[in-house]
């Protein structure tokens, strides 16, 4: 078949400099990880791994059994992964189904694809390739129908819905099967498409009407602050929609009045920002373990299997890994979507806090189900969207403003802007495709950073 001989060829072409910048993790060099000083940055060095704090290493260790060199390593794998898989997706198309990371430093990447032709591609790349029948866009497809079939109806026996790109499945998480099937009927989800997966979990969105820490909502309930930002001279911070309305006043935990909510977003998405007055100042960092400040430097989204780290005034630092993106989930005030599923504990009052891959800003505490006692799951929104949908730049300096991009640089591209995987911009003259979801920042221009685009 001549079209596939061709996808083949582009396919091998487009990955043929992958393997060159393949991690310590994948490729079992030591030295993978550092770029020689007159070439192009690694993806670790773009992502600054280098920039993680002792105390989100130390929560690293504590919360996932890692020693203090294996939590360093873990970061810059994921850092090259997310690149390499970047990369790959864009070179495989539609045959792309998934990737995701697993092993102890994160040092597997595994490459999912509809069509054999591909698997020498990827193990080209240094990734693990599998086989797989259906393509993530067939599976977001079905799972975008379950979520319109479930508008309107009672989805709290089946609350939990995500594309599962291990299993290569749209994943109905339910306390009764029964109802988990009733919906994939609804929704005209063919049954080799789904996964049904029993569970007891009940989540709920993780707000603490007792008070407390962190901030205040109306001189009432607590939340926890998320990432400071800025809309064009106007500082303030990223949170959950579910912890204030639009209008609703915030104080400090020390009760200084603080600001007011700009906007609002609960159910369907679980975003919010509030606009903070004069006395206060934000600055590029997010707290950390004993109130160590952790570095924010972007907001490039960690893939499947990545390490993530929460932070929130009730249970403070605690880790675990990516689960599935894009997942739905069911509370009792409403279904939100998009948000991404985690492993990490959070427990009330923790809601709005900061999740954070690295120094790569993730998203916000929307909720979830157990404590950290005993362990559970929890989902938040990812910061991306909730920056594009209020104009809101994430803050990575600590002068307390935002940066503007270099003079007699240009094209279409522009820092502040929200890209996702796919997108093409032009800059230089010259057409680049978007690798990794990221907001474009200063020194992030496509040329500088082949971590994050691809030339088209």
């Amino acid at each position: 078949m001549p079209h596939r001989h061709r996808h083949t060829r582009a396919v091998g072409a487009a990955v043929a400099a992958t393997a060159a910048l393949l991690v310590a993790g994948l490729s079992g060099s030591a030295s993978a990880g550092t770029a020689p000083a007159d070439s192009a940055p690694t993806a670790a060095e773009t992502l600054r791994t280098d920039a993680a704090p002792v105390a989100l290493l130390d929560a690293m260790q504590r919360d996932l059994g890692l020693d203090r060199r294996q939590a360093e390593r873990r970061l810059v794998n994921e850092a090259e992964a997310g690149a390499t898989a970047g990369r790959l997706r864009a070179a495989l198309g539609d045959d792309f189904a998934g990737a995701w990371l697993r092993g102890t430093e994160s040092g597997t990447l595994t490459v999912a694809t509809t069509d054999a032709d591909d698997v020498a591609a990827i193990e080209a790349a240094g990734a693990v390739a599998t086989v797989v029948r259906h393509s993530l866009a067939d599976l977001e497809t079905a799972k975008s129908r379950l979520d319109r079939a479930a508008t309107g109806r009672d989805t709290t026996d089946a609350p939990v819905r995500y594309v599962d790109v291990r299993t290569n499945t749209v994943t109905v998480q339910a306390i009764r099967p029964s109802a988990a099937r009733a919906l994939l009927d609804a929704a005209g989800v063919d049954a080799g498409l789904a996964r049904v997966e029993r569970t007891s979990e009940k989540p709920r969105p993780l707000y603490d009407l007792r008070g407390g820490e962190a901030y205040y909502i109306n001189n009432s309930g607590r939340c926890s602050i998320g990432f400071p930002v800025t809309k064009g001279t106007q500082q303030g911070y990223a949170t959950a929609g579910h912890c204030g309305r639009t209008g609703a006043s915030t104080s400090g935990a020390n009760r200084v009045a603080q600001g007011t909510f700009q906007g609002s977003v609960f159910p369907g998405r679980d975003m919010a920002w509030v606009a903070t007055n004069s006395s206060w100042t934000v600055t590029p960092y997010v707290s950390g373990a004993g109130g160590q400040n952790v570095q924010v430097t972007g907001s490039t989204q960690a893939p499947v299997g990545a390490s993530v780290c929460r932070s929130g005034s009730t249970t403070g630092w605690h880790c675990g890994t990516v689960q599935q993106h894009n997942t739905s989930v069911t509370y009792p005030e409403g279904t939100i979507s998009g948000v991404t599923r985690t492993t990490v504990c959070a427990e009330p009052g923790d809601s709005g806090g900061s999740y954070i891959s690295g120094s790569q800003a993730q998203g916000v505490t929307s909720g979830g189900s157990g404590d950290c006692r005993s362990g559970g799951t929890t989902y938040f929104q990812p910061i991306n969207p909730l920056l594009q949908n209020y104009g809101l730049t994430l803050v990575t300096t600590d002068d307390g403003g935002p940066e503007e991009p270099p003079p007699g640089e240009g094209g279409t591209w522009a820092a502040g802007t929200v890209y996702q995987p796919g997108a093409t911009v032009t800059y230089g003259g010259a057409t680049y495709r978007c690798l990794q979801g990221h907001q474009a920042q200063p020194g992030w221009e496509p040329p500088n950073v082949p971590a994050l685009w691809q030339r088209a």
